[in-house]
């Protein structure tokens, strides 16, 4: 889990010039900045298996990969994120510098300490994106995937069949296979 800085309250836009000085990454909620701190050998291969696979299924298409560099603003959140895994199809953010706005797909590789944050508050954050229409949790220890789909109600659902499947993301039709996700993890 990110830990609290003992910074003052920043201001959405005073974090963005700030963070953009930092030698590390940090997350914004409301206000409250977050260190990020480094990541595990297996989240870290789980997330390129991932972006790599996206990136070439999504060769030729009007949609794009992230890795967790590029920062997502929530707005509707006052949150600024680093998801592990994004992929955005929409113009505006094609054409970003730095920060997206309208993901359709959101994947976070989970870790002890982050899960609960990640299934918890920074989901019910990201549910507030118009644009999400997937989210996805991996966990490299259990070698499992919970896809999450929005319903045309708005609505949430895990897609417990798909996730037994593999990386079924319904929303850019494509499939990535459990081998492939968990490929070179815990060798």
């Amino acid at each position: 889990m990110a830990l609290p800085q003992p910074a003052a309250r920043f201001e959405r836009a005073d974090f963005f010039a700030w963070e953009a000085e930092q030698p590390m990454k940090h997350d914004y909620v409301a206000g409250e900045v977050f260190a990020q701190a480094g990541a595990r050998q297996d989240h870290v291969v789980v997330a390129l298996n991932i972006a790599t696979s996206l990136r070439q299924k999504l060769r030729g298409t009007p949609c794009r990969a992230y890795i967790s560099d590029m920062q997502l603003e929530v707005m509707q959140a006052d949150a600024v994120f680093y998801p592990d895994v994004m992929v955005s199809c929409h113009p505006e953010d094609l054409a970003a510098e730095r920060v997206l706005h309208h993901p359709r797909v959101i994947i976070e590789v989970l870790s002890d300490s982050t899960a609960a944050y990640d299934r918890g508050a920074k989901f019910a954050a990201y549910r507030m994106l118009d644009s999400l229409q997937e989210y996805v949790l991996v966990d490299p220890e259990r070698r499992s995937v919970e896809i999450f789909r929005r319903l045309p109600s708005n609505d949430w659902l895990l897609a417990t069949g798909d996730s037994a499947r593999g990386l079924v993301l319904a929303a850019l039709e494509l499939e990535i296979g459990l081998d492939e996700v968990f490929e070179d993890v815990g060798a």
